[in-house]
């Protein structure tokens, strides 16, 4: 086993040539590719929604789109589960690599699928098909690239620096909006863009997921990847026997990750649908708010590095709670864009106490060996039952005529997540993350 291990260390260490700070860019960038062609899905759905799913209003098209999306999620915890496993046997490198590569062939599929109109029914599920793909790419991606920068990140500033893995999922997001944008505003018309521009973001990202590939392929493996014990056995077994934290870790992502959907994904299409406002306004609100939220992650992150982990989340877990039916009901009823961009920046300002720092509080929880499953997992379940289904649950009820019960709903979810923070361990204090860090089952 000694032998073994050396093996494993000495062949992480050879391949372990770039600077932290060149590996910290190189994973980020390549977490920015994925995530916009995880979230141009989304984005361009207003657009790309009859193109699949001719029949009906604008809401039953758009609740088509969004069972889709939620497919996506149904196979994230697949993806983390394997992808995850082998980030903690073989390399956080060597996951990120694999997780990207397959993020590009699903996006190229979904830009070339002929309509409904082409190829009937085959179109849907086509399109599902790419969209599967895309959820058990992002399944590992996430949690392996948490785990990556986590590691790569420097002892008292990893609140500073993590908080950039939200930075990385905004920007992706923010390149889909700004790309949506330029085709509105600057280079195609209305009719070009739902007969056939919604295909150019998934044309451009399976572009840079290739290039993303490209740049993993030169980043550093983590010195405590390659210094940890090899893991044993079967890894789900593994993390069974860290059951406290698997719990705490779902308890953390439960109300965040509904939320973060709310106010980042389904505001959009909140603001079409329930406010009236045009297509390329709400793009232009909800562009603005996301370019300052992206602004608030490293910096609650530093502030988790003066005051604790805890403090920031509860942050979110209050607010969450206590504010979003007001918030949300306030801006079904707004007109003007700037009081609608207040009320969306509120929204971010809160989720932000949970968004900046919830992937250096689990990666705090879980040791080295089972740290890039432990952090991924959990989350991708939570992710896929709670987020993936956020904007079906909003557009459902919104056509029963029930929509303000969905913000009570994502309110309940912060409720839950509050209990967590209360009773969680302050894991600034306690990270396993240092070589004292405690490692209590």
């Amino acid at each position: 086993m000694g032998i073994a291990i050396g093996e494993r260390s000495a062949e992480a260490a050879r391949r372990a040539g770039p600077s932290r700070l060149a590996s910290i860019i190189g994973g980020s960038a390549g977490n920015v590719i994925e995530w916009f062609d995880f979230l141009a899905y989304s984005v361009f759905s207003i657009y790309f929604s009859k193109a699949f799913f001719p029949g009906g209003d604008m809401t039953a098209q758009l609740l088509n789109t969004a069972a889709i999306a939620a497919a996506g999620y149904v196979v994230r915890p697949l993806g983390s589960w394997l992808i995850g496993v082998v980030a903690d046997r073989y390399g956080r490198r060597l996951a990120l690599s694999g997780a990207v590569a397959m993020m590009s062939f699903g996006s190229f599929m979904i830009a070339v699928t002929p309509t409904y109109a082409t190829i009937g029914i085959a179109a849907p599920i086509v399109l599902v098909i790419a969209r599967l793909l895309q959820g058990f790419s992002m399944g590992g991606e996430a949690g392996t690239s948490a785990t990556y920068l986590a590691e790569m990140a420097p002892p008292g500033r990893r609140g500073f620096f993590v908080g950039f893995v939200q930075v990385t999922v905004v920007a992706g997001q923010l390149l889909a909006l700004c790309l949506l944008l330029l085709l509105q505003y600057v280079l195609l018309t209305p009719a070009q863009l739902d007969a056939w521009g919604w295909r150019i973001p998934f044309f451009i990202g399976g572009g840079m997921a290739l290039y993303a590939l490209y740049l993993r392929r030169g980043i550093a493996e983590t010195e405590a990847f390659v210094a940890a014990r090899a893991p044993r056995g079967n890894l789900l077994r593994v993390l069974l026997q860290y059951r406290k934290q698997v719990l705490l870790s779902i308890g953390i992502s439960v109300g965040g990750t509904v939320a973060f959907y709310t106010f980042t994904v389904y505001l959009q299409k909140y603001m079409v649908n329930t406010a009236g406002f045009g297509r390329d306004r709400a793009t232009l609100i909800a562009t603005a708010g996301l370019m300052i939220y992206m602004v608030f992650q490293p910096i609650f992150g530093w502030l988790s590095d003066r005051i604790g982990r805890k403090p920031v989340m509860l942050i979110f877990g209050v607010g969450g709670t206590a504010l979003t039916v007001p918030i949300m009901q306030t801006l079904g009823g707004v007109h003007d864009a700037g009081t609608a961009l207040l009320l969306n920046l509120a929204g971010l300002f809160i989720l932000s106490g949970f968004s900046s720092i919830h992937w250096l509080v689990k990666s705090e929880l879980f040791p080295t060996e089972i740290r890039a499953l432990g952090v991924g997992l959990p989350f991708a379940i939570v992710s896929s039952v709670m987020g993936g289904t956020t904007e079906w649950v909003a557009l459902r009820l919104k056509d029963a005529g029930q929509e303000t019960y969905f913000f009570y709903y994502v309110s309940a979810c912060a409720a839950v997540s509050l209990v967590t923070y209360i009773i969680m361990p302050e894991t600034k204090t306690a990270s396993t993350l240092d070589p004292a860090g405690g490692r209590s089952r």
